[in-house]
């Protein structure tokens, strides 16, 4: 079966590959060193600071896995090759919502980057799908749980 393919920015790469060199040079190193004081303070049976470090230590190797299959699965996106004016991955769209005339602006961003809390909505998310290929001055209707929720396209630029 083949591999989920990741898409990211090239922002988005360069934050991935940062968290996982932070995580196996400057993280790794801190853990074993914690590791070794909760040694030296004898039974590990019923000591607390090693049992956390441990725990520790298998987030970190988890994540450190997570960030090596998502790189491996990478796709940048290259910003030349996406027409001018249409939004997709990595294209800042705002948007009006025509209820309640409400004006949001996002970034467009493969899964792995979404962070709703700063402005960065997924691709494969309800608003996200629905802009995908569409132009300034388009009504986009997004499907929600309790009906349609219009939106109006304003703008969709480069940088945000």
């Amino acid at each position: 079966m083949a591999e989920k393919e990741i898409l990211l920015t090239p922002e988005g790469l360069k934050k991935l590959e940062k968290e996982l060199e932070t995580l196996k040079t400057v993280k790794r190193r801190e853990i074993a060193q914690r590791i070794k004081q909760a040694l030296e303070f004898g039974d590990i049976s019923e000591n607390s600071e090693y049992d956390d470090a441990k725990n520790e230590q298998a987030f970190i190797e988890g994540r450190i896995m997570s960030l090596e299959k998502m790189l491996r699965n990478a796709k940048v996106i290259d910003e030349d090759e996406q027409k001018e004016g249409i939004a997709g991955i990595g294209r800042w769209v705002t948007l009006k919502d025509l209820e309640t005339g409400e004006v949001f602006k996002y970034q467009i961003v493969g899964s792995a980057e979404a962070d709703p809390f700063n402005s960065k909505i997924s691709n494969e998310s309800p608003v996200g799908k629905a802009v995908i290929g569409k132009k300034a001055g388009e009504v986009i209707n997004v499907e929600v749980e309790d009906g349609v929720i219009q939106y109006e396209l304003l703008e969709v630029e480069r940088e945000g």
